[in-house]
């Protein structure tokens, strides 16, 4: 590597624990200050560093833009493939993985139960890959919905009708908006037969760098397969999936569930497409 590249290099990541003279950037790449200051010259010609009116350095929105476009850049299917695979294989239940689109949710990926029937019934056919569904009935929507800020859901419900699909279905924005409290609260969120009166499905939300959802992770199952009781006990399985998933994409979840749960692997970051 050029001397040059590695030393603009060592001062962009130093300047990552926060502002820096002159001299202290100096000191740090081993240099005399009037080589420091050429670097950080051009580097604040580029954007990269940003010189505030204290004098001080520190890195500059080139950079930060740089990064955000790298992470939209990951593509979240690809990351999430062998993890929704994973928690197929030891459960046997249908894996989704969706997307928020306005007030519906797309489901982008999905690896289909592994017992008798389960894809010429119940949600197999209306939950497959490209597959459009009301983000206010599932419990993939409703966790993507809790982590909309209050003008974003504003807008996402303006005049959005709330189809009784079974008596269980959500029947206005004050009933959604009471759960959606609840779902940011807890991390997860259920749909109990609300979308098809004999499907119960779980999801928990996958999150960027800045704990923001970009796509939601769900557990679903014929009511005669697993009762809604039964598909929670599998809460900390789907949070943990979530959870390495998120750390995959290049999110940073606060721990909480053991790596040899689903096999993640946390200094594993996804490769950029």
């Amino acid at each position: 590597m050029s001397q040059t590249v590695d030393r603009a290099l060592t001062i962009l990541a130093s300047l990552g624990d926060g502002p820096a003279s002159l001299e202290q950037a100096a000191t740090r790449i081993g240099v005399h200050k009037s080589t420091a200051l050429r670097l950080l010259r051009t580097l604040e010609e580029h954007g990269f560093v940003h010189r505030q009116a204290d004098h001080r350095y520190r890195l500059g929105g080139r950079l930060l833009s740089l990064a955000h476009t790298a992470l939209e850049g990951i593509d979240v299917r690809q990351v999430s493939a062998p993890y929704l695979a994973s928690l197929n294989e030891r459960y046997g239940h249908t894996v989704h993985l969706a997307v928020l689109e306005g007030p519906d949710v797309v489901y982008v990926d999905k690896v289909q139960a592994r017992y008798p029937g389960a894809g010429e019934g119940w949600l197999g056919a209306a939950s497959g890959i490209g597959r459009r569904a009301p983000a206010t009935a599932t419990a993939v929507g409703k966790v993507l919905l809790a982590g909309l800020t209050e003008d974003q859901l504003t807008k996402t419900l303006d005049g959005q009708e709330f189809p009784l699909r079974t008596p269980r279905s959500l029947r206005s924005a004050a009933e959604l908006r009471t759960e959606l409290t609840a779902v940011l609260r807890q991390g997860w969120a259920l749909d109990h037969g609300e979308y098809e009166e004999a499907v119960n499905c779980m999801a928990a939300p996958i999150t960027d760098s800045e704990g923001r959802p970009v796509a939601a992770c769900a557990i679903a199952a014929p009511a005669s397969a697993a009762q809604v009781g039964e598909l929670c006990r599998l809460l900390p399985e789907l949070l943990c999936t979530v959870e390495a998933i998120s750390l995959a994409y290049g999110g940073s979840p606060t721990p909480r569930w053991c790596e040899n749960r689903c096999g993640a692997k946390h200094a594993v970051r996804a490769s950029h497409i």
